[in-house]
């Protein structure tokens, strides 16, 4: 068995980006764990770093400085104090003060970590494998993770959820419907079964002899759930072809127990035998469950959803400020007032606040209405556009208008166009929409009536913007653009020199403006459209909304496995990524100034900034430093192809290797093998030789050592 050594490492600073949540409250990131040591202390802990505890039981939660950015996926608390948290790239995490400060412990290997568990302060196991490539990985410590072993290192499947009922007896389920068992501590781990398509992703036990799994059938779309009365020997169905996935189980004794899941609870109260519907009240993913007795539990998920029940879960209610709308635009007429539309299947939301986002009021929408677009033209009057699903005439559109600053919105028109996808108003009576099949419609009369326009093409449309009465841009599927400058009476089509879906445009004079859309793609021009040239964005990702502050400085909204955001100081000669901490999508953004701005997405996020987003290091005083310590950062951009930027920090001066691992561990680059002085480097790493595929780079110095992924994405 492979010995990996601990290497002590506080985490004194850590990398903010001042992009700060205001829905939901407390944040929005997924949550995957939720770990309670009484009724009133407890943590949770998700994407992007997020450590969230609690002293009053949940009703309020502070933030923990976790020193990452990695998904944190399981934690497990032995008392008040001592805690250990895994997550992915091969993470560890452990504080011994209550999460004051979170120290990293050295895994020693190259995959994510999905579950950990202590039977005391010594004996751990964490588990987990890269299962795009089925490797299953379990580590042991008994001095509490100052040294971590690797007792299972395994190809055919990756590990899910590890469980101990004592030092000895201990079990592991996972992909391909693997179950493990160990009775002594894991030098020896048996297959007790497996079962092609499905992933168990829960274990749990309350005595050596009775435990249960849960997951799904990958096959047939369907949760299940095990369970053995003999340690593991036999295990049998007790519940399948079940409409939820499975993401986490536990009992309380040998007859009550909980599973929760997308996005249902079920309660047993024999042992599994039956299970029933518990209501919920969200419809977001639960992915953990806990309980510390019969009555007292909570349950946490998607867009940082937290529950908690104090009757067993007869009632479960929100401890967050949890909605389940999509965002989709975002408008501030100034740094107080400002609106965020959307919808959540087939419900339209109105979002308003009138104190720069402090607080955000649910204004009256509609059913069956999805609400795409917002534009006001100054406090009071602004208009919504989106489609009716009801409609019955064939043509979906929809025109919402205020006249009042929200207090009331009246259709103006609905039925009559296609479906609308952006609006834009440059004069009070005067404004454009655009939507799909083409589709350019005009108001000079503030909405009361509309006109269609001849656009001169069925290229679905999806954004507009005006610099004057006469002068706009709208962009859309294929890279279509189309220019007037006069009012709309015609339109002309401009050259993008891409096929890329352009999803927003923005101009701040009739010069110099931008389109951006997906697979990345940034454009620009300096004369009116003219000529169009691209921009490196460095991501692949679907760049949704773009909006700048003057002719140098401005921002980007959009996704690529979580949410993007984008800022250039130089009207994009560089655009660099300002936040990798926020999971949800993102579909808009608004800025203001340069400095206050407001972006809005999936789960009904609402983040703002009031420093335009500037990232810095800060202590735990609170003061603006450098990096103290040993760092060695995520690359950028990721996932890439074929370059990206490696950046890493070192404290004294030394011998540093940088080296790129493939997923089996065998070396494909050497960056870096000599001696180095103190300070930052960055080094770009060329992939063009490699194929397609997750890839680990090393760096490597004195006693140092740490490890991230990266993805190349070909």
């Amino acid at each position: 068995m492979k010995k990996i050594l601990f290497i002590l490492l506080l985490t004194y600073s850590i990398s903010k980006s001042q992009w700060f949540w205001q829905n939901p409250l407390p944040q929005g990131n997924p949550l995957g764990s939720i770990y309670f040591v009484d009724s009133n202390t407890g943590w949770v802990v998700g994407s992007g770093g997020t450590i969230l505890k609690t002293i009053n039981g949940g009703n309020s939660w502070e933030t923990q400085n976790s020193g990452t950015e990695e998904y944190l996926l399981s934690s497990f608390f032995i008392d008040s104090n001592t805690g250990w948290i895994v997550g992915s790239n091969s993470l560890i995490l452990k504080t011994t003060n209550g999460g004051v400060n979170w120290f990293t412990q050295t895994s020693g290997i190259i995959s994510d970590l999905t579950h950990v568990y202590f039977t005391d302060s010594n004996n751990g196991w964490a588990v987990g494998g890269i299962a795009i490539d089925t490797i299953a990985t379990i580590l042991n410590t008994t001095d509490g993770g100052m040294t971590w072993t690797t007792q299972l290192d395994e190809q055919g499947y990756s590990l899910s959820s590890v469980y101990f009922t004592d030092p000895n007896n201990g079990w592991a389920s996972g992909w391909e419907g693997i179950i493990l068992h160990t009775q002594d501590g894991g030098m020896n781990w048996e297959n007790q079964r497996s079962a092609a398509n499905e992933r168990l992703t829960s274990i749990y036990f309350v005595d050596g002899n009775v435990g249960w799994a849960a997951g799904d059938d990958i096959s047939n779309h369907t949760g299940l759930i095990l369970k053995t009365t003999n340690g593991g020997t036999n295990w049998y169905y007790q519940l399948s072809r079940s409409t939820i996935f499975f993401n986490s189980i536990q009992f309380t004794d040998l007859n009550t127990g909980w599973a929760v899941g997308f996005p249902e609870i079920l309660k047993t109260n024999d042992g599994g035998t039956t299970w029933q519907n518990q209501l919920s009240l969200t419809n977001n993913a639960l992915f953990s469950v806990f309980l510390i007795d019969q009555n007292i539990g909570w349950a946490s998920g998607s867009y940082g959803t937290i529950l908690k029940t104090t009757n067993g879960g007869s009632n479960w209610e929100s401890l967050i400020s949890e909605n389940s709308y999509g965002l989709k635009s975002v408008c501030l007429s100034n740094l107080n007032y400002g609106w965020a539309v959307g919808f959540n299947l087939n419900e339209g939301i109105i979002f308003n606040t009138t104190d720069g986002g402090l607080n955000w009021n649910n204004q009256i929408s509609g059913p069956d209405q999805w609400l795409l677009s917002i534009d006001f033209f100054d406090q009071n009057n602004g208009w919504i556009v989106g489609n009716d699903l009801e409609s019955i005439t064939g043509y979906p559109g929809l025109i919402l208008n205020t006249t009042n600053g929200g207090v009331d919105w009246v259709i103006q028109s609905d039925g009559i166009f296609d479906w609308l996808n952006s609006i834009n108003f440059p004069e009070l009576n005067t404004g454009w929409a655009v939507g799909e099949s083409g589709a350019i419609i005009k108001t000079t009369n503030g909405g009361t009536s509309w006109q269609s326009q001849f656009s001169g093409t069925t290229a679905q449309l999806y954004s507009v913007y005006f610099n004057d009465t006469n002068t706009g841009w709208a962009v859309g599927d294929t890279g279509k653009i189309l220019k007037t400058t006069n009012s709309g009476v015609s339109w002309e089509s401009q050259t993008s020199g891409t096929n890329s879906r352009l999803l927003s445009i923005y101009f701040v004079d009739s010069n110099t403006g931008w389109a951006v859309g997906s697979s990345g793609t940034i454009l620009k021009t300096i004369d009116g459209g003219s000529y169009w040239f691209n921009q490196i964005s460095g991501t692949n990702g679907s760049l949704e909304s773009i909006h700048f502050a003057n002719s140098n400085i401005g921002w980007i909204a959009g996704s690529m496995n979580k949410g993007i955001i984008l800022k250039t100081t130089d009207g994009g000669a560089n655009w660099e990524s300002q936040m990798n901490t926020i999971s949800p999508w993102l579909h808009s953004i608004t800025i203001l100034n340069e400095n206050t701005g407001w972006a809005v997405g999936d789960g009904g996020t609402i983040i703002k900034t009031t420093n335009g987003g500037v990232t810095f290091i800060e202590n735990e005083d609170k003061n603006i430093v450098q990096p103290k310590d040993y760092l060695l950062e995520q690359n950028y951009p990721n996932p890439f192809n074929p370059t990206t930027n490696i950046r890493f920090w070192i404290v004294e001066s030394g011998f540093v290797s940088l080296k790129v691992f493939n997923v089996l561990g065998s070396e494909v680059s050497v960056l870096l093998n000599e001696e180095k002085e103190s300070g930052s480097y960055e080094i770009l790493f060329d992939a063009s030789q490699l194929k397609s595929g997750v890839y680990f780079y090393k760096l490597q110095t004195g006693s140092f050592n740490q490890v991230r992924k990266m993805i190349l994405m070909k």
